[in-house]
């Protein structure tokens, strides 16, 4: 089974949400990223939550470093309460 290419334009990049998550989780992860490149990556991981709750990642997936585990669940908690 083959599945067909999306076209998406050359100008403009398109990076899915899981690997927009992986990437900033890395770059948090990083001891040697600066503080303010951390600052930055934060938020962008955290947007990618709700995409990546709906597809049920979590329910596949451990977030294995025990600051970024908190922080998604702090930050899913923080959604659920503010959705009720």
């Amino acid at each position: 089974m083959s599945l067909l290419p999306v076209p998406t334009p050359v100008h403009a990049p398109r990076i899915d949400a899981l690997t927009d998550f992986v990437i900033h989780a890395q770059l948090m992860l990083d001891p040697a990223t600066p503080e303010s490149v951390r600052r930055e990556a934060e938020p962008r991981l955290l947007a990618q939550l709700p995409i990546l709750q709906a597809l049920g990642v979590f329910e596949l997936f451990t977030l294995r470093d025990p600051a970024l585990h908190a922080l998604v669940r702090d930050e899913l908690q923080a959604q659920r309460v503010r959705a009720a």
